[in-house]
């Protein structure tokens, strides 16, 4: 079976199991390599970029090596070569745990349960959840679908296009490890040097093309447009910037502004000033945004795979 019918089934089959099943609840692949790479920090850990950089090699390379193996093992099996891809598809993947996240929390408000909204927060985003009232959380929320539908969906399809198996597994894995080194605490500033900017890497073109997408899918292409080319750059984060503006724009809604991290306050500039605040049901706006954007994404990375070989 040729390379683009085989990602082409299998990438299919693991976003459907992704729907259908989301993530499991034990067992997660993705939670064994985190698990495997804090062990690997606690042995290697120095307050210093190169010895960052090696725990960076050590997994995101562990991890895309394991992979190529696997795929080099079931190459000439076609049906195994599908199943490989579903499975690894399903296992990066994670959109619909993501939106069942924040339609929880935009459940509990919807409630009026603050408390409630506040707990469930850290499940999906790092903001100080007790610094937040209810329109905060939402736009906590609807920041962090967006974010993560490039960071959780998009991404990774576009390095299974570009890469097959390997680089759906090593693009999760430097997502992932990023997420556990790569903020600025003062443990990692340095150490999670590496991790973040190779995370800046990968993520570029899994950005732009969520950016994309949500133009097309949004309902409002020209205001989403004008967010994406006039706020994008105004995001500390390279990537994130163009997601969320994009989303701000599809939405109508204002996303930016002050926020906490681990007890630091940031100040970031207003994406899509001219829309309104965000409210409660944008947070399902967003995750049905976010699931078109997926599926679109997934047709766009088999067209390319389609084109590459």
């Amino acid at each position: 079976m040729r390379a683009d019918r085989t990602f082409a089934y299998g990438a299919t089959a693991g976003l459907l199991g992704d729907l259908l099943l989301g993530d499991p609840r034990r067992g997660h692949p993705v939670a064994a390599f985190g698990r495997a790479a804090a062990a690997v920090e606690r042995a290697l850990w120095r307050d210093h970029r190169g010895w960052g950089a090696l725990h960076t090699a050590v997994c995101a390379g562990g991890a895309a090596g394991t992979a190529l193996l696997a795929t080099r093992a079931v190459r000439r099996r076609p049906a195994a070569s599908v199943a490989l891809t579903a499975a690894a598809t399903w296992a990066v993947v994670g959109g619909t745990s993501l939106g069942r996240e924040a339609r929880a929390i935009g459940a509990a408000l919807e409630a009026g349960d603050v408390e409630a909204a506040r707990a469930r927060l850290p499940h999906l985003c790092g903001r100080d959840p007790q610094s937040l009232d209810a329109p905060g959380i939402a736009r906590a929320v609807v920041e962090s679908v967006a974010e993560n539908t490039s960071d959780a969906v998009v991404g990774a399809l576009v390095w299974g296009a570009l890469a097959g198996v390997p680089g759906l597994v090593a693009f999760r894995a430097v997502n992932t490890l990023d997420a556990m080194v790569g903020h600025r605490s003062p443990r990692h500033l340095r150490y999670g040097w590496a991790s973040a900017r190779l995370d800046d890497v990968a993520g570029w073109p899994g950005a732009r093309l969520t950016a994309a997408l949500a133009v097309a899918a949004g309902g409002a292409p020209r205001r989403a447009t004008r967010a994406w080319r006039d706020d994008a750059r105004k995001h500390p984060s390279p990537n994130a910037g163009p997601v969320e503006a994009s989303f701000a724009g599809a939405l109508g809604v204002r996303l930016g502004g002050t926020l906490s991290y681990g007890g630091r306050v940031e100040h970031r500039p207003v994406l899509n000033g001219g829309g309104r605040a965000v409210e409660v049901a944008d947070i399902e706006r967003a995750v049905r945004l976010s699931r078109r954007v997926g599926w679109l994404a997934l047709g766009a990375a088999i067209a390319v795979r389609k084109v590459r070989t």
